[in-house]
């Protein structure tokens, strides 16, 4: 182990050669827990397999979300392995229906003759639709990883926040993952030929969703969650489903060299368009189909869909920004905006954007296809965004999320007081310290930089919340050029060279101009800069780049 990946971990609070192994080294049975430790599993399992062997018809309620998606398919790939066809998936669409379990759905459900509802990452807070599916006949089993609110009427609840489970992050996908292994272990117990059937480990080929939604779904990537993700990359690195492989070769990724960053920043914005600017069941049909030809198509069409997000997203931060200038300035804490020609299935994006370029709380909403306003929510963890939400509850129809995400939808009457409700609610809020832009983890010179230090540096991999990438000073950089690039000209590329030895690195951030920096970069200027290191794919080269965090005078 290296001085530098002692010095990160020892950041981390990881010092005991035990926390140093299991971080460096995570073993599968070792670092994850025993579906059983789930409450209700067993009696999830019991009524799914009851299912089964009476041919009832179950449908797969899932998200329209990059976690709700990988979910559905990996429960309906564990169903197309025991040969189970009486099943359907039924994904609401985000514009025309919205987030949560819908009643009109249920009744469709119904009239199909569905018997069993097993919810993906969603349902946690559907007490009137859980009840309205009872009246119909239906028994419904939940799924989920939000925070719990109200009790769930007679239904089964497979939640990691309920009861004593040891790790109470997982994402949606995750928790439909622990059922599936459950399911497959319950069913050879019973000697159920079609479970019996499979494999010895099979349920580990299903990772490669697990890990898409975990990193997409931005849980923290600690302990369990970590632990899924690293051999779900590796199960993501070698699977042959074509849907995969066609993402693939529309993005030009090598499969083989899939990080969490191609995920956050290739895969998900890609699943997710489709549920934001088109039919959620593009993406599902895209992970579980058999077809090359169409699994080519359809992400094709997908490539299409997300640059027309990019399009629509890119207008609304332009149109946002203004008013945030004209009635915010650049101090205020909290951020409420709203227009009713802004597509709710994009005001993730856009709340996110804004978050990121100013911190805080900001809180947006927009007009879906039904007249309804619906609104999502971003924080940099100052401040939790359920907890204003739930302070603010009289200000809303209905809300939900997480510390630093969340969602809501309200009346035309309550977005004329939200501003000032959700205000008045972060300031009884104790807000936490957040660390500044140029806080580090090293220091680091250019010419230090390659590609074993690349490599060492992914020991810590996969990186995302809880495991941030580690952050590096690399003073006394010369600026050798400095260029806006894309369709708007809304990210920034800078080349760096050393000041004693001239080695040159490229330098980037996306959807930041010149003067977003604290030092605003010139050809010419020796400067001080913060960034992570990246592997640079642009144009298709292979190299090393940094992603610049921020720009400084030298110290």
């Amino acid at each position: 182990m290296s001085v530098l990946i002692e010095h990160l971990l020892e950041k981390r609070g990881i010092v005991s050669a035990a926390d140093i192994e299991r971080f460096l080294a995570p073993d599968f049975s070792r670092d994850t827990h025993h579906y059983s430790l789930i409450q209700d599993m067993e009696r999830a399992v019991a009524r799914i397999l009851a299912a089964i062997l009476h041919s009832e018809r179950i449908a797969i309620y899932a998200d329209f979300d990059c976690d709700g998606i990988p979910g559905a398919a990996l429960l309906y790939d564990l169903f197309r392995k025991i040969g189970y066809d009486n099943i359907e998936v039924y994904i609401p669409h985000r514009d025309t229906e919205g987030y949560g379990v819908h009643p009109a759905a249920l009744k469709v459900l119904s009239e199909r003759g569905v018997g069993l509802i097993i919810t993906v990452d969603v349902g946690t807070t559907a007490v009137e639709p859980v009840r309205y599916a009872k009246e119909l006949g239906m028994d419904v089993i939940v799924t989920d990883h939000h925070e719990l609110q109200d009790v769930l009427p007679e239904c089964i609840v497979i939640n990691p926040k309920c009861g004593e489970y040891p790790f109470r992050d997982l994402c949606g996908s995750g928790v439909a993952w622990k059922l599936a292994t459950a399911l497959i272990a319950g069913g050879r117990e019973r000697g159920i030929e079609a479970f019996t059937a499979i494999p010895e480990g099979w349920e580990k080929w299903l990772l490669d969703f697990v890990a898409i939604a975990t990193v997409a779904d931005l849980v923290p990537l600690i302990g369990e969650n970590r632990v899924l993700t690293h051999f779900g990359l590796t199960v993501l690195r070698k699977s042959p489903r074509p849907g995969i492989r066609a993402l693939c070769q529309a993005t030009r990724l090598r499969q083989p060299e899939i990080t969490e960053d191609d995920i956050s920043f290739t895969f998900a914005p890609r699943l997710n368009a489709a549920s934001r600017m088109g039919d959620p069941e593009t993406a599902f049909k895209l992970l579980t189909t058999t077809d090359m030809n169409e699994a080519e198509s359809l992400a094709r069409h997908l490539e299409e869909l997300n640059a027309k997000r990019k399009g629509a997203v890119a207008s609304m931060v332009r149109e946002a920004r203004k008013r945030v200038r004209a009635r915010y300035g650049e101090e205020a804490s909290v951020v409420v905006l709203g227009d009713t020609a802004w597509k709710p299935g994009l005001l993730g994006l856009l709340a996110n954007t804004l978050m990121g370029e100013r911190g805080g709380l900001v809180c947006v909403w927009g007009e879906n296809a039904n007249g309804e306003l619906k609104g999502s929510c971003r924080s940099d963890g100052s401040i939790s965004v359920v907890d204003v939400l739930a302070a603010a509850g009289d200000a809303l129809i209905e809300y939900g999320g997480h510390q630093q995400s969340g969602g809501f939808s309200l009346t035309r009457e309550q977005a004329l007081t939200l501003p000032e409700a959700l205000e008045r609610a972060a300031t009884t809020l104790e807000a936490r310290a957040v660390a500044p832009s140029n806080t580090f983890d090293a220091e680091l010179g250019l010419r230090e930089l390659s590609w074993a230090l690349y490599m060492d540096l992914t020991r810590l991999a996969p990186f995302g919340m809880g495991n941030a990438k580690p952050v590096f000073r690399i003073p006394r950089a010369s600026i050798v050029s400095v260029r806006s690039f894309g369709k708007e000209k809304n990210h920034t590329e800078v080349e760096l060279a050393c000041f004693d030895s001239g080695a040159k690195v490229r330098g980037f951030d996306f959807f930041r101009t010149p003067d977003d920096f604290t030092r605003a970069p010139e050809s010419g200027a020796v400067i001080d800069v913060f960034a992570t290191i990246s592997r640079d794919t642009f144009r298709g080269q292979r190299a090393l780049a940094l992603r610049v965090i921020d720009i400084v005078e030298c110290r």
